[in-house]
């Protein structure tokens, strides 16, 4: 992180919450938001306060086991899954916690965000597992996040919200943002009839490309997603390829076709069907609760 004052960084965490608010990842006093100060203190956003209306006066001081060192309020009452990221992450300076909509809605479904749809995510985050189940604000959370935060800068929270981390605070967040826009096209793809994913052999070629980007991802992407280990590597899912295609259609139905409930909405291979008003509808939809 870039050597700047304390209330440097202050002004910074309530830009964030700023955004995040703005932008609909939190409403009312969702959301927490944490950076170094340096080796011994964090600074970290308190409970119970819209983060779109914070002022450098409500941020708390903490030491790394979480004891409040200085600020006139309590610090987030999610204060432990920071310090796990910390304790997991030397590297890492900030962590920003939403609950972004649609990412959201894809974390409530149980549906990672692993397929490798978009060139720019599998450099960037790999792949956005999601965490076990934990009740919020409870021990449970840190231990649900430590299996994949060592290889992992985003991840989802099962029925919960996203979680983003970064070298400074704009870096989780800007973070925080691409999982949201990829969880907006995953789930416009496939309301569209499904994704055409990349192919394995494209995948590899993208994560050669980190280092001439200068993306230091925290772990490698898993060489057989099928057998892999999410603390070790970023389970990414890409279909071999036997033509050498870089697109491949999405084979996840199998090939079987089924009948179709009558009246469902639902077509013979299992993929909901809308006509283009109901989409348009939708979208819309989406947008408006975005704003």
């Amino acid at each position: 992180m870039p050597d700047r004052s304390e209330q440097q960084l202050r002004e910074d965490i309530v830009e964030v919450g700023r955004r995040l608010y703005a932008r609909g990842y939190t409403a009312s006093n969702d959301g927490n938001i944490s950076l170094r100060l340096d080796a011994a203190r964090l600074l970290m956003t308190p409970t119970s306060v819209c983060k779109g209306f914070m002022t450098v006066e409500m941020m708390c001081i903490t030491d790394l086991d979480g004891k409040k060192i200085a600020g006139d309020r309590n610090p987030s009452s999610e204060m432990q899954m920071h310090l796990e990221v910390y304790r997991q992450r030397p590297e890492i300076q900030a962590v920003v916690h939403a609950h972004p909509p649609i990412a959201t809605g894809f974390a409530v479904a149980g549906i990672p965000l692993d397929r490798a749809v978009l060139a720019e995510v599998v450099t960037t985050l790999g792949s956005v597992p999601i965490a076990e189940y934990a009740t919020p604000s409870t021990r449970e959370l840190p231990e649900a996040v430590r299996k994949y935060v060592k290889a992992h800068d985003g991840m989802l929270l099962a029925n919960h919200g996203a979680l983003a981390l970064g070298a400074d605070v704009f870096a989780a967040y800007y973070k925080m943002e691409t999982i949201e826009h990829f969880a907006k096209i995953s789930l416009v793809a496939r309301m569209l009839g499904g994704e055409r994913l990349l192919s394995r052999a494209e995948v590899t070629r993208l994560e050669k490309l980190r280092g001439s980007y200068g993306i230091a991802a925290p772990a490698p992407i898993c060489a057989d997603p099928t057998a892999a280990d999410p603390v070790d590597c970023q389970v990414v899912q890409a279909p071999i390829s036997s033509s050498g295609e870089r697109l491949v259609a999405d084979g996840a139905g199998g090939g079987q076709t089924r009948s179709p409930r009558p009246g469902s909405g639902v077509g013979p291979d299992e993929e909901i069907r809308l006509t283009y008003s109901e989409l348009t509808a939708l979208i819309e939809d989406a947008v408006r609760n975005l704003k």
